[in-house]
């Protein structure tokens, strides 16, 4: 529900960093031809070809060549996860998260954007069929949503997020990609009405089986079989679990200048 160049929200905090870090280079991806086409692909464009043209845009970056920081907001967390697992070249040296949704979401409370009648489309169309074929081909919220009622479907139909996650197998690739960040770091938002559940912002989700009880990352197979290298990496010091008090994505000017800004320096 974004654009890469928003005022008020990606073109703020590209600004922003500009001003802080004096002569630094600033990519803000854009999906699409246009703002509009960017804004609309957050919602139907397929994650994986999203992936896909973003690995080109890096690659083709002659600023980057030597390797890049990255940082999402929200969905764009966990894409650049994928990013970083999918397309080494260039190296992404830290990946910062701000409110991703690492292990999805069960549930839409506050769609983003201003387009209510799209969200209210998006909840009837997740409630009847996110596991579909043409639901996961099309619908990007859909491709994130883990469902712990379901969790054989989720494994099985997930075109993007059961990828990324290891769930119907290991991609050795993946891992040795992800282990290869300097730092992982990712910001929970603490009083979140977004996500759901706000655990998924540090890879932590409901317990299979039911929608009321979460369990942390530690507590997840996804740690215990360390099908990622996240256990290897939090043993090393290179996951970072950053709190901050606040709705999604709400934070102060000085919380971005003095925690998160010395990760990109």
């Amino acid at each position: 529900g974004d654009s890469c160049c928003n005022p008020l929200s990606m073109g703020y905090i590209q600004k922003l960093v500009e001003k802080k870090i004096p002569g630094i280079y600033v990519l803000s991806l854009k999906i699409g031809s246009s703002l509009i086409q960017d804004m609309e692909n957050s919602f139907f464009m397929n994650v994986n070809d999203q992936v896909r043209e973003v690995c080109t845009q890096l690659a083709t970056d002659p600023h980057l060549k030597g390797g890049y920081n990255a940082m999402g907001f929200s969905q764009g967390g966990q894409f650049l996860r994928a990013v970083a697992q999918r397309c080494p070249s260039p190296p992404m040296l830290n990946l910062i998260s701000v409110g991703g949704q690492h292990q999805g979401v069960y549930g839409f409370p506050r769609c983003p954007g201003e387009s209510s009648h799209i969200c209210d489309w998006i909840r009837k169309t997740l409630d009847l069929g996110a596991y579909t074929q043409a639901v996961q081909e099309h619908l990007v919220q859909a491709e994130y949503w883990h469902d712990p009622l379901k969790e054989e479907d989720y494994r099985k139909n997930s075109i993007f997020l059961a990828d990324i996650n290891q769930e119907r197998g290991i991609n050795e690739t993946y891992k040795k990609n992800l282990m290869a960040l300097k730092k992982f770091v990712m910001v929970k938002f603490l009083n979140d009405t977004m996500v759901d559940p706000p655990a998924s912002e540090w890879f932590g989700f409901y317990k299979s089986g039911q929608a009321k009880e979460t369990v942390p990352l530690q507590e997840t197979s996804l740690y215990t079989e360390d099908r990622l290298g996240l256990q290897e990496m939090d043993k090393a010091g290179k996951l970072v679990f950053l709190g901050v008090k606040g709705d999604h994505l709400h934070f102060s000017e000085e919380w971005f200048d003095t925690t998160i800004l010395p990760y990109l320096q």
